[in-house]
């Protein structure tokens, strides 16, 4: 479970979103950080015994910066009203796929994973993976347990292309997923999940929903 203080204080930060406002209150910021890797850390130590991949990471190696890049951006605030952490073998910065879980007050939070934003060459072997072994593929996205948690892959604007890609043709079974530009799928989790002492049995039940979608998807970029 998180701290009704940790919350509390992303609540405060979307409110005050300044640099002076943050500079005051630093301590409750590390205090939060300190909270949310403590999360990770236990979810690392548990997960990991059930996918070997994540079971040396730490939660430095997988939660982001507090600090926006507002360089190109509308939006100048400097931080985020959120924090995430990535669990992917190597960290965050891994070009593998991996499990994700976003921390956000409101009705924002959620759980997931899958393999987002990527290179040509990735999207190449992922789609070639898809297509060679659509009937195993397919099984894991129709899984009654996925379904019934994530539903399915996201689709549509922004994550989809327009057409088939060269190379396939539309009537192929698996059209709708080798359009795809990121394979990626969550479920939300709502404030009372955050402050349940079932927070981290929750994690680890929608990580072992997604983990044979991982395992699918990093077989088609490491072998």
């Amino acid at each position: 479970m998180l701290q009704p203080s940790t919350l509390k204080f992303l609540k405060d930060l979307k409110k005050n979103n300044t640099k002076e406002w943050f500079d005051k209150n630093r301590k409750s910021y590390e205090l939060a950080k300190e909270d949310f890797a403590s999360l990770v850390n236990s979810v690392i130590a548990q997960f990991g015994k059930k996918d070997p991949g994540i079971a040396t990471l730490t939660s430095k190696d997988c939660l982001f910066r507090i600090n926006r890049d507002v360089r190109f951006s509308k939006n100048k605030a400097p931080y985020k009203n959120n924090m995430g952490a990535s669990l992917v073998q190597g960290g965050k910065k891994s070009d593998l796929a991996g499990y994700y879980f976003h921390f956000q007050p409101g009705g924002n939070s959620f759980v997931g994973g899958g393999k987002y934003q990527t290179d040509p060459e990735i999207l190449k072997k992922i789609r070639q993976e898809i297509d060679y072994s659509w009937d195993e593929f397919s099984k894991i996205i129709k899984n009654k347990k996925f379904v019934a948690f994530y539903k399915d892959l996201e689709k549509g604007e922004g994550v989809s292309l327009s057409r088939e890609p060269k190379g396939y043709e539309k009537d192929n079974p698996a059209i709708d997923y080798i359009k795809l530009k990121c394979w990626v799928t969550t479920a939300p989790i709502t404030d009372e999940d955050l402050l349940s002492k079932d927070l981290v049995k929750k994690i680890i039940t929608a990580f072992e929903i997604i983990q044979p979608l991982i395992v699918f998807l990093n077989r088609a970029l490491t072998e």
